[in-house]
């Protein structure tokens, strides 16, 4: 049974947390009230110092570590999140949330709008990252968390990260940014795009109101999903698992099987198992979130006046497979920070898994430098 693995966190249980006052986004919305759905993991020791937030990309969740009672699959960096492991729980005590707009129990698209009485869908309001990391910090004040020993995130989790040490200086004293940028490149934001406008494009979508309808726009996301997959993979990682191998049919002359190649069929199984889990509106969402991000933009377009309001140390680590999130991108962001005169650990790490490298177990070089920084952390937290 995978939980009687000594590095795993073991049978673990979200906690929905209700905050009863009121919650003013970024785009002038007020919510009147909102859940946040959260698991820990480890103990909080006596001086609240050893505290590490995790911040989720585009579609994780509060699950990030140890397994749900009846379910075999981990949560989504349970290689990294445990006893040993690179953020050990045997030194930190580990906090994990769904971010407000997600679709695994904190309010957001599924949730009623209490104006209604029916399901928010697109009438959510547009978020921003900054209503995530504020949203953090009630979280933290909630858990009597006056600093996080460090705040880590990976992906859009980055951009969290990173916004964290502007907004809450004087509340982190490490910053781990993960195969991460300040803003997203035009060819990202052309990918966002494309696969909002499948979803929108999916007759089932309703305008966003298929949960009144009593549809889904299964097709449509399913094909969102499989345009964002191409993107968190390498060329040479699709080619090593696939190559042009067929799954069906044959090239030779008279044959009636028509051709499907063994990434066409793992494509669109991707696609439809997402597309029975997560919700489409939470994607618009979520990605065009991705899309507003823009750290320095309220610096005069300068990062290193940005990064200036920090007063945290940080590590930033790339893959040199991730075309999706460049290394060149963590280097703009490490540079920034020298320029700024902060503290900063740069990592490139050669991985054959693209974007996702980040998620990947069985990593020798990754899993030493993250776990190396995270010890330097677990020493400020005495």
């Amino acid at each position: 049974m995978p939980t009687t693995d000594p590095n795993s966190v073991g049978l673990v249980s979200p906690q929905k947390i209700h905050f009863s006052e009121p919650f003013t986004l970024a785009c002038g919305h007020t919510l009147p009230d909102y859940d946040l759905m959260v698991e820990t993991y480890g103990k909080l020791n006596a001086q609240k110092s050893n505290a590490v937030l995790i911040c989720h990309a585009l579609s994780g969740s509060q699950h990030a570590a140890g397994f749900y009672e009846g379910e075999e699959k981990p949560g989504w960096w349970d290689a990294y999140i445990g006893p040993g492991k690179a953020i050990d729980t045997n030194h930190f005590f580990v906090v994990s949330m769904n971010n407000i707009g997600g679709c695994h129990g904190s309010t957001g698209p599924t949730s009623l709008n209490p104006k209604t009485g029916k399901a928010w869908g697109s009438d959510f309001p547009p978020l921003r990252v900054r209503d995530w990391v504020h949203n953090q910090a009630k979280l933290a004040d909630h858990l009597g968390i006056d600093q996080w020993a460090a705040v880590v995130g990976g992906s859009l989790g980055g951009m969290q990260a990173m916004r964290w040490a502007l907004e809450y200086p004087e509340r982190l004293r490490h910053c781990v940014v993960i195969a991460s940028a300040m803003k997203l490149t035009a060819q990202n934001i052309a990918f966002n795009q494309t696969a909002r406008q499948a979803i929108m494009a999916d007759p089932e979508f309703m305008d966003g109101h298929y949960l009144e309808n009593s549809t889904l726009p299964e097709s449509g996301l399913s094909v969102a999903r499989m345009i964002g997959h191409i993107t968190y993979l390498s060329d040479d990682g699709m080619g090593e698992k696939f190559g042009r191998a067929l799954r069906s049919g044959s090239f030779e002359q008279g044959s009636d099987v028509p051709v499907e190649f063994q990434i066409e069929s793992y494509l669109r199984y991707q696609g439809s198992k997402f597309s029975k889990s997560f919700d489409a509106n939470t994607y618009i969402l979520m990605t065009r979130a991705l899309d507003y991000f823009d750290l320095a933009r309220e610096y005069q377009d300068d990062p290193v006046k940005a990064f200036q309001q920090a007063q945290c140390d940080f590590a930033v680590i790339s893959f040199d497979s991730d075309w999706r999130f460049a290394p060149e991108r963590s280097r703009e962001i490490a540079t920034a920070l020298l320029h700024a005169d902060k503290n900063v650990f740069y990592a490139e790490i050669e991985s054959p898994y693209g974007h996702d490298a980040f998620l990947v177990p069985n990593q020798p070089r990754y899993e030493a430098l993250f776990s190396s920084y995270m010890q330097k952390v677990a020493s400020t937290c005495a």
